[in-house]
């Protein structure tokens, strides 16, 4: 009987110790984790990956987007991303280092589910802005025919961009990575490839992006924008009512953005004049207006 007794207690305690040990490694699993890796260099793929363990895409509360928010060691917006996770709550993006990662330092990475929220940072080498070097010189083909005098080949005036940078309008601008996208228009028509946010990426890309003042002003607008809409954008998904009163407030603005489809856009002084207009027009439209409105009715009271 004392034999049986110290195994039956044996495998009690192996039971308690298993059960105990199981307990802790999934009290240990984090509501959403963010992983990257602690180092990167100019041209590195930078991989952003982790788990939501409260995912179901089953349920429409449960099967957000993880909100991906990267900011530069001074504080200024990098870029955001929206990654849907897997059926297993896992998720992954990558993109190459450049471009607007370009400065020296730590890079903070924040990560957004519903109300969760998780994040780390990631050490970036820096980028050269260095010029490609020239293709080696061809050796010289001695022929015995005289050299007939060419006029030399005109020397390009356009400026050579480094790494991370495009041209537009022969000035050198940060190329512009993955993400960043309408986030509350996104998620009001339900789809990136909706047509109304396809026509505010055109205007975005094609228009405003292909002056410096529009360059300058999408840099100051997205530090601003992306500040609340990844919140706004949640509760449209989960408040489907609140989702259609922004489809609604948006429409107008659309519209007035329209008006950039009609015209010739050549100069900086023309695109400050047109979205000065249109920032006037929106002015009118959601503020005088119906200040007015208010202000007649009351009058007749």
């Amino acid at each position: 009987m004392k034999l049986w007794g110290k195994f039956f207690s044996a495998v009690l305690a192996l039971s308690l110790l298993s059960y105990g040990i199981s307990g802790a490694a999934y009290a240990a699993v984090e509501p959403l984790s963010v992983i990257t890796e602690e180092f990167y260099a100019e041209g590195n793929i930078i991989t952003i990956s982790g788990f939501v363990k409260n995912f179901d895409a089953s349920d429409p509360q449960k099967k957000m987007d993880v909100t991906i928010v990267i900011t530069a060691p001074n504080g200024n917006l990098v870029t955001v991303l929206q990654i849907s996770p897997s059926s297993d709550g896992n998720y992954s993006d990558s993109f190459t280092a450049g471009g607007m990662i370009n400065a020296e330092g730590d890079y903070t990475v924040k990560a957004k589910w519903g109300a969760q929220s998780n994040q780390t940072v990631f050490k970036y080498g820096g980028s050269s802005g260095a010029a490609p070097p020239p293709p080696p010189e061809q050796a010289e083909v001695i022929d015995e025919e005289p050299p007939v005098d060419e006029e030399p080949p005109m020397e390009s005036s356009k400026p050579v961009c480094g790494p991370g940078t495009v041209l537009k309008n022969n000035v050198c601008v940060a190329e512009q990575q993955g993400g960043g996208g309408c986030l509350i228009a996104t998620a009001a028509f339900g789809s990136e490839m909706a047509p109304q946010v396809q026509f505010l990426r055109e205007i975005r890309d094609n228009t405003v992006l292909q002056t410096q003042s529009g360059s300058t002003f999408m840099t100051g607008f997205n530090q601003f924008y992306y500040s609340f809409s990844p919140a706004i954008a949640d509760y449209e998904r989960e408040n489907p009512a609140f989702k259609e009163a922004v489809k609604i407030a948006i429409t107008p603005m659309l519209t007035s953005l329209a008006i950039l489809n009609y015209v010739d856009i050549d100069s900086e002084e023309e695109m400050l004049g047109y979205g000065i207009g249109i920032i006037l027009l929106n002015i009118g439209m959601y503020f005088v207006a119906p200040a007015a409105i208010i202000f007649k009715i009351r009058k007749r009271k």
